[in-house]
């Protein structure tokens, strides 16, 4: 059962499909997460955040921004993860209703483990290779996070503005 607003999910993937494409492109291409999609995101969450959601509710989701962001940042020193990760998983928080949070864990989960297996393959495919034989992350001993995260925000909105609870 998905907790979100189907029609505020719907409105937010509106807006924020296209940063999650860019995110999941900038990463396979540049191994970067661009600061400009990350405060895009936290833009459109922003701006279009106090017409779908309830005031209240609006209001408490830059909670999730901060614990996000501090719990990221402590795995960015710590090296499990890259900074650009930790800022657009922070950006994505306030998407996330909080009734959701085993949700999108879980569905991150299995985006994480299907974008690996799909982007180790790829690489190794040249018909599919040769189409963007630039992009750093081919060569790169690290995994673009940014195709997981990008991907997950995506599905997770889709699945609400589908799945979610009615808006009232």
């Amino acid at each position: 059962m998905i907790s979100a607003s189907a029609s505020a999910s719907l409105w937010f993937l509106i807006f924020t499909a296209p940063i999650c494409f860019w995110v999941m492109w900038s990463d396979m291409a540049f191994m970067k997460i661009p600061n400009k999609a990350v405060m895009a995101a936290l833009a459109v969450f922003v701006v279009v955040g106090p017409f779908v959601l309830p005031f209240d509710d609006y209001l408490w989701r830059y909670v999730h921004v901060i614990l996000v962001i501090t719990v990221g940042f402590v795995a960015s020193m710590g090296g499990l993860i890259g900074a650009g990760d930790a800022k657009f998983a922070a950006a994505m928080a306030p998407f996330v209703a909080v009734g959701d949070i085993f949700n999108i864990l879980y569905l991150f989960a299995a985006i994480l483990l299907t974008a690996f297996v799909s982007h180790r393959a790829m690489k190794h495919f040249p018909p599919f290779r040769n189409q963007v034989p630039q992009w750093k992350s081919w060569s790169h001993g690290k995994f673009p996070m940014g195709l997981a995260l990008g991907g997950t925000l995506a599905a997770y909105l889709a699945m609400a503005a589908r799945y979610g609870a009615a808006a009232g």
